[in-house]
Formats: C-alpha cells, structure tokens, sequence
C-alpha cells in the first residue's frame, strides 16, 4: 500500500472505528464478535481503500460493509486476527458496563418486534447511529423516498403502541437513558422516533 493510501486509511480508520464498533455491538449477541465485525469491515476498506467515498459518506458505506459482514457471518482467523485481539481489548475498556448495554438493546429489540426486519434496521440506523434518509439509503440499498415511507410508518407503529393499555407512562411516556452520539447507550429508538420528525 503506497503511503497516500495508507495515510487515508488511517485517517478513516481512527474517524469511524468507534461509530462501526457501536453498529457491531448493537447487533452481535457477544460483545467480543463485534472485535471480529470491525476488524472484517475496516479489511474490506483496505483492499478497496480507492472505492470509499469521501465524506460525509464514509460512514455510511462503512456501515454497509459492517451490514454485509455480519449477514454473512464470517468468522474466519486469516489477517484479520491480530486487529480482531487488540480490538476486543478495546471492547472491553471503552463499554466496561456491558450487562446494562445487553438489557438496554434486549428491551429496545422487543418494542421493535413487530416492525419488519428492514424497519427495524431503519429505526437503529436513525436513533442509534443517527443517520439521514440518504445515509440508510446507502446502507440498505434503498432510495431515500423509500426510506422516509417506511420511516414514517415504523414511527405510527411505534406511537399507536406506546399508547396502548400496559405499563403507566407519565406525561412525556416512558423515560429511557440516553448516552453520547455513536455510543451503545445512545437514545432509545422509540424515544427518538417518537419525539421528533425526520427532515
């Protein structure tokens, strides 16, 4: 890899690692196979490092990458492996509290039950990762059009059932804790959806 190409990658690599890494440990059951989802995605980038579009589209395509990855489930030691350990050591030192994270997205995944499997996705990809239409668009594979009708859909469900008999709610409905942009804690997706509306 020449230096420029290099030098891009590391510049990538230290922007977007934290935000991919929280997309993984969303969607993994174990927190260390998220190590392996980075590792895999951020490879992807360096053997394609000319095909990744400039910003504000980086994240999105790494976010794609990351999405194809963990459809296919690959688990595979080849180079991978050294980047994989030293991230799994990162895993445990910047989400030291991951109990608490496994029973915030447990209860988030049950409210999103009903939804479809590509609904579900659109709503974790707007409150989590805190992406436009355009962005999802990209990730998916969706136009942005598409995406905002099945946005807009996701939030009626998500309202009608937040007003359902159940649990009380207090006058603002259920209180959920938040955390910083591109963190795990980050706002709960119905909380999100339900308070304000997509541009």
């Amino acid at each position: 890899m020449s230096p420029p190409s290099e030098d891009l990658f590391r510049a990538i690599y230290a922007r977007h690692a934290r935000p991919v890494l929280g997309y993984a440990l969303r969607r993994v059951d174990v927190a260390e196979d998220a190590a392996d989802v980075v590792a895999e995605t951020f490879l992807v980038a360096l053997r394609r490092i000319a095909d990744v579009p400039h910003e504000p589209d980086t994240r999105a395509w790494l976010f794609g990458v990351a999405r194809r990855v963990l459809a296919n489930s690959r688990r595979g030691d080849r180079r991978r492996g050294r980047l994989g350990e030293r991230l799994r050591g990162d895993v445990a030192a910047a989400f030291p509290d991951h109990a608490s994270f496994v029973a915030t997205t447990l209860d988030t995944e049950r409210l999103l039950e009903p939804l479809g499997e590509v609904d579900r996705e659109i709503v974790r990809l707007t409150a989590w990762e805190e992406l436009s239409p355009g962005e999802i668009a990209q990730v998916l594979g969706l136009t942005p059009n598409a995406v905002r009708l099945r946005l807009s859909r996701a939030r009626r469900g998500l309202r009608a059932a937040a007003q359902e008999p159940g649990e009380p709610a207090g006058p603002e409905g259920p209180r959920h804790e938040g955390g910083a942009a591109g963190h795990p804690h980050s706002n709960h997706p119905s909380t999100a959806l339900m308070s304000e509306e997509q541009s």
